[in-house]
């Protein structure tokens, strides 16, 4: 702290209140993410912290932060690194002009007839989904993965716990989560998922008696959007049988880090950028989990007309929260 008091001490004489601010508004600009702002005290001369930088409306990063201690590549690796990636990439783009050329429009879904959208029967069906727990960020002891199990289909399984780490900073933990990587077009283009004329996500999937959230990415246009999920509660039931879970999409939430929001709305079917799933040790549950993927698929139900499950109360443009 010495050395940073040495390099922004001013040439001029200050009064007290004066240093105060000038101090103050400097350190609050040195200051990065998920660090603390400091506050020359204008009588003791002392650095008294204040509250951490976050920021409310502009976010840094697509993550959060969560990515900031990852450590930062060389220009010279970056080009390295998209060179190897230039004859995929190509290979994608020579995939997509085919399926355009050879796309027959007069091909439909039909009612009641599954689309498999994601398999997990092999290792590379898997390599493309993300496991993160609370211990992959410092933030608790949980762990978990993602594999092919003994039947020959996907597995989550792990243990999870609700025990905090000792630094004073972490009120919570004890989660588990896996996430489907962001659909992208060739050379790293946004891609979204096609779903507008589906209504109904189905799995089949073989649980432990646990209740996890089903997570549907919809990434905004601008920054903070970039973490609005909509949620839904998958069920299982446990025991040595499958189940078969047809959910509408007009049963999902609107939440963003984790916060049910109060403007409320159907899932955006066009916008839908990754899916992914959680479970958490809240409320004692703690121990060890298991559910296991056959497939996830979107399926068109000529019965079910609902647009939206929660009632939407109108308020006035001048009520806070609309």
């Amino acid at each position: 702290m010495n050395a940073i008091f040495k390099t922004i001490r001013p040439s001029v004489s200050l009064g007290g209140a004066t240093l105060a601010r000038y101090y103050s508004h400097i350190l609050q600009s040195t200051c990065g993410d998920n660090s603390t702002r400091l506050f020359l005290h204008p009588a003791s001369r002392q650095v008294v912290p204040l509250i951490p930088c976050n920021n409310l409306f502009w976010e840094r990063d697509r993550k959060g932060g969560y990515q900031s201690t990852q450590p930062k590549v060389s220009r010279w690796q970056m080009i390295r690194d998209g060179m190897r990636e230039l004859k995929y990439e190509l290979s994608l783009f020579h995939e997509e002009w085919k399926e355009r050329f050879a796309s027959d429009p007069l091909v439909v879904f039909r009612p009641g007839e599954t689309d498999v959208v994601f398999n997990f029967e092999s290792k590379a069906d898997l390599d493309k989904w993300i496991v993160t727990t609370d211990k992959d960020h410092g933030e608790g002891y949980s762990e978990a993965k993602f594999e092919l199990g003994p039947s020959g289909f996907g597995l989550f399984h792990g243990k999870l716990e609700s025990r905090v780490p000792k630094d004073g900073r972490i009120k919570r933990s004890g989660y588990a989560n896996i996430t489907r990587q962001r659909i992208r077009k060739s050379f790293k283009r946004d891609a979204f998922y096609e779903w507008e004329q589906y209504n109904t996500l189905v799995l089949k999937v073989r649980g432990d008696g646990r209740s996890y959230l089903i997570n549907l990415a919809s990434e905004g246009y601008f920054d903070i959007l970039w973490n609005d999920i909509y949620h839904y509660v998958l069920y299982t039931r446990g025991g040595p049988h499958w189940q078969i879970a047809r959910i509408p999409f007009s049963k999902f939430f609107l939440a963003s880090k984790g916060r049910v929001q109060d403007s409320q709305g159907a899932v955006p079917l066009n916008r839908i950028s990754s899916v992914g799933f959680s479970v958490g040790a809240k409320g004692g549950h703690e121990g060890q989990f298991r559910l296991e993927f056959d497939y996830i698929g979107v399926e068109f139900d000529p019965l079910h007309r609902e647009e939206f499950a929660y009632e939407m109360y109108k308020q006035q443009k001048y009520i806070v929260g609309t």
